[in-house]
């Protein structure tokens, strides 16, 4: 039988064959956290942080591939979003409203959620957007 790894002892960055799935950063015990998740963030065009079984962070996920981009996928447990949402808070405090999942980061800025996302495809200013922090090459 498998043994669950808890949240903050993951290290390792694995890739999914749809695309490239991202375990959250380990604790250090210089830094912490939010400087794993800023360099995970900084180091990909687009990562969307996702609570498992969410069927809104699916859609963000089936969006995404839809238009030819592999994001960096970063699993959330429920016993671990908490931790998670103060880590994305930290990076983008410059946010009036509070992180919740899915979150995407697009070029290295938090972009939203599922209404950020849709909103962009519909209005036509995804696919841009995605241009610019290059993850999409067409």
């Amino acid at each position: 039988m498998q043994q669950a790894i808890p949240y903050r002892g993951w290290l390792t960055t694995a890739a999914s064959p749809g695309g490239s799935a991202a375990a959250p950063p380990g604790n250090s015990s210089s830094g912490g956290d939010t400087k794993s998740v800023r360099k995970l963030v900084a180091e990909n065009a687009v990562v969307v942080f996702a609570r498992k079984g969410c069927c809104m962070c699916h859609v963000v996920k089936l969006l995404l591939h839809g238009h030819g981009v592999s994001p960096t996928i970063v699993p959330v447990d429920e016993q671990n979003e908490a931790d998670v949402i103060t880590e994305i808070s930290e990076i983008n405090s410059a946010a009036s409203a509070a992180a919740q999942f899915p979150a995407v980061f697009v070029g290295g800025e938090l972009f939203g959620g599922l209404e950020e996302i849709m909103g962009a495809h519909i209005s036509g200013e995804l696919v841009p957007r995605l241009r610019e922090a290059r993850a999409l090459w067409l």
